[in-house]
């Protein structure tokens, strides 16, 4: 269920700039040794089942397209924008700013986005901001804050370099997520079936054989 939540999150993303998908990894709940009650003899063991291991997002560039937009802007490289938001500084790849009354660069949440003397970017009259105005940040170990926003400690400038009339794409590759999203479904379908098989056999035991003289 896990994994079908985060792949349901990921298609909705396909389209949202920036975007980066999750992954998750199972690992096996140790495994129970069976022993005869009556030698003590050693069976065999029993699985338990399996649980998330980790839940990771995978950081890798997307392709980036030309949009004509002046206030769209993309990092070709590595490094994220800085935005204030109530909550403090946050990271992100999306570059899909606008202009608020007082010709500030903001995102689309009207966060701030900040310049790289720290304090905000302004939009010039003809509605273009200088992309050498836009500061970048290198975070490693970024943590996903909302499906746009990282948090994490910034360790000094970003190396990639700022494109203006360009955003990033989505990381997300619609065809193989859907192709997970059906193997992801029919594995869920068969542990239904499972589980519906136990509790048929465990409904005969006690009303078919319970009922043996």
């Amino acid at each position: 269920m896990a994994r079908q939540d985060l792949i349901a999150n990921d298609l909705a993303n396909a389209a949202t700039p920036g975007y980066k998908p999750d992954r998750t990894a199972q690992r096996s709940f140790d495994e129970v040794l069976l022993a005869s009650s009556r030698s003590g003899a050693s069976i065999g063991s029993l699985g338990t089942g399996v649980s998330i291991a980790v839940q990771e997002t995978n950081m890798d560039g997307a392709p980036v397209k030309d949009t004509g937009e002046p206030l769209d802007f993309a990092i070709t490289g590595e490094g994220f924008f800085a935005v204030n938001t109530d909550q403090g500084v946050r990271y992100t790849r999306n570059g899909r700013f606008n202009a608020d009354n007082q010709g500030v660069l903001v995102d689309q949440m009207g966060n701030q986005v900040v310049g790289r003397n720290g304090g905000p970017v302004r939009v010039g009259a003809d509605g273009t901001a200088d992309p050498a105005a836009l500061a970048t940040f290198e975070v490693p170990n970024a943590r996903k804050a909302g499906d746009a926003l990282f948090t994490g400690a910034a360790q000094g400038a970003g190396t990639g370099n700022v494109r203006a009339g360009a955003l990033e794409g989505s990381g997300v590759d619609a065809a193989r997520t859907m192709v997970d999203m059906i193997a992801s479904m029919r594995a869920f379908e068969a542990g239904q079936r499972v589980i519906t098989t136990i509790d048929s056999t465990l409904e005969k035991a006690a009303n078919q054989v319970g009922r043996v003289s």
